[in-house]
């Protein structure tokens, strides 16, 4: 609860979640909520005024933390004690048609977004650095090479991070019941078929639990997913 906090993507879904729970849950009493929109991202104000109400200082800004040089002009105006990456985006395409450009579009605001952030930080003596990974990373995605393999960069970087001696959490995130950039076109044909592997939604209050329980084992990466063993039994053979 002391000092300030980062958020990126924290005028997206998951990143309001985040900031919400981190207030009312944590105690956090100052935000920097980042986004490639910031204040014109849409709800950017209702989320402000909510967290406001709830006893936090608020600053909505607009960054593409891919750049290292806007992340770190974003840094030097707002020295943080902790950072939450829950920025994200997809560029789904099959292997054999995966393009350079899909596969930056990805990387830029997830990977390389994360490598500035923990460089730019490392002598800052943050409490807490959290990085929102995703299962793809774990257990790979029907045409989401790119996304995947971003995704395993998060969690080698919390390894790393260990292994000197900072603060890291990689949370590889199973789907969220909540839809989001990532997921709102997902159809009720494609959650059927998610279930039949196992995959389950994940309600916003249990991944909130989970961010807790994650944290708490102090290991340096987590899957925190509602899986259903079942389907898989079912079909030894998937």
């Amino acid at each position: 609860a002391e000092g300030t906090v980062l958020v990126t993507g924290g005028l997206g879904t998951l990143g309001g979640l985040t900031a919400r729970h981190l207030v009312a849950r944590h105690g956090v009493r100052e935000l920097v909520l980042a986004g490639r929109r910031g204040p014109a991202t849409p709800g950017a104000d209702a989320l402000c005024r909510e967290l406001t109400e709830l006893g936090a200082r608020v600053t909505a800004v607009a960054c593409d933390l891919g750049d290292r040089e806007a992340a770190a002009e974003l840094l030097a105006a707002h020295p943080v004690k902790a950072v939450v990456h829950t920025a994200g985006v997809l560029d789904d395409a099959v292997l054999e048609s995966l393009t350079p450009e899909q596969v930056d579009a990805v990387f830029r605001p997830k990977a390389e977004a994360a490598r500035h952030l923990h460089e730019l930080t490392a002598a800052s003596g943050l409490t807490a650095f959290v990085l929102f990974s995703a299962a793809a990373g774990t257990f790979g995605g029907p045409g989401q090479g790119n996304y995947a393999a971003a995704n395993a960069y998060l969690d080698a970087l919390a390894q790393h991070r260990r292994a000197a001696g900072l603060p890291a959490t990689s949370l590889a995130w199973g789907l969220w019941a909540e839809a989001s950039g990532l997921t709102e076109h997902l159809a009720d044909a494609d959650l059927r078929r998610l279930a039949r592997g196992g995959v389950l939604p994940l309600a916003s209050e249990d991944g909130m639990a989970l961010f807790d329980a994650a944290r708490a084992t102090g290991a340096a990466t987590a899957v925190p997913a509602a899986l259903d063993p079942a389907p898989l039994r079912a079909h030894p053979d998937r």
